[in-house]
């Protein structure tokens, strides 16, 4: 008998492709509510206190909620929301971060499962900034773009269906430009930075994948570090690991374009180092599809972690919107 799962909040766009990812596992049994029991407390409460983990895919308010509805000290949490991600008590899930960060996973009995544009730009920021290479007060500027996916199926309805009242044909929109976007805080806890950085996200009509890019003026910055410097101490952070690849230097200087939808339906994140070495300037780029490494991925890499079993499992079969 495999560990008990409980997915609350599955019928969203996060639960959805979680489910995809655990269809045929028999090393692990789940306690489903039907429609009907749903949004009914007590249903909810027994299912929290039954499972040995449970996966919250729910709205911050309703799963700071489902926290406070476990009332014993064994059932495990991944909060896939950004209730918890700088929250103390709380094991930030990206086991890529430090040496020791797969071990605080395995043992936490609260995890929460970074955000999509937050793990991309602390997976780039704090590589750099424990190297030395970027300092922690630098004034940090990310831009990112995301499929429609992110933001849920009330975004999703607003791009796909011509019925909907939210129905847009925009091809693309900037917004977050009261620059207070949710995922800042975590970026700049987790990314070690002294001040918040610059975060413009923006929306394009593709329905997953995602890019985020951090500018680096190398000749404006203490020691003007070279492409090769920013280079390596990423390589040297994420050497050895499955799911942050770093991309040869010469492969990415070669590069033409980028594709965000090159990795949907992975659990994959992918480094890039763009620059023009003579005038002392590099763009690092994060490729990755938001609802994989960034979501619903990371969501199942930390399961496993969790209840020590092979870390790749479900993860190298493409997971699809439903």
């Amino acid at each position: 008998m495999g560990a008990t799962i409980f997915i609350d909040g599955e019928a969203g766009t996060t639960g959805l492709q979680i489910k995809s990812r655990l269809i045929g596992r028999t090393d692990l049994d789940f306690i489903r509510l039907d429609d009907a029991k749903r949004k009914d407390p007590a249903a909810r409460r027994e299912a929290l206190n039954d499972a040995d983990l449970v996966i919250l895919c729910l709205p911050d308010d309703a799963a700071k909620e489902a926290v406070s509805l476990i009332d014993n000290g064994t059932t495990r949490v991944i909060d896939a929301s950004s209730a918890h991600r700088t929250a103390d008590g709380w094991v930030y899930g990206f086991p890529e971060y430090a040496p020791d960060s797969r071990t605080a996973v395995a043992s936490g009995r609260l995890v929460s499962n970074p955000g999509c544009y937050a793990i991309t730009s602390v997976a780039i920021l704090h590589p750099l900034i424990a190297a030395g290479v970027l300092p922690s007060d630098w004034p940090v500027t990310i831009n990112a773009v995301s499929g429609y996916s992110g933001g849920g199926k009330q975004l999703i309805a607003a791009f796909e269906d011509q019925g909907s009242e939210a129905y847009t044909d925009e091809s693309f929109r900037v917004y977050g430009l009261g620059l207070s976007h949710k995922h800042v805080p975590e970026i700049q806890k987790w990314g070690g930075l002294m001040h918040r950085p610059l975060f413009v996200p923006s929306v394009g009509r593709f329905a997953q994948g995602m890019l985020v890019q951090v500018p680096l003026q190398l000749w404006a910055m203490p020691g003007k570090p070279s492409v090769a410097q920013v280079h390596k101490a990423l390589s040297d952070h994420y050497a050895g690991q499955r799911y942050v690849r770093v991309c040869e230097l010469k492969d990415s200087l070669a590069a033409a374009k980028i594709d965000p939808e090159e990795l949907n339906g992975t659990n994959e994140l992918r480094l890039h180092v763009f620059a023009n070495e003579p005038e002392g300037q590099a763009v690092v780029v994060g490729q990755l599809d938001n609802l994989g490494k960034g979501a619903s991925g990371q969501a199942v890499q930390n399961l496993n972690i969790m209840l020590g079993l092979p870390e790749d499992e479900g993860l190298d079969r493409p997971a699809h919107i439903e």
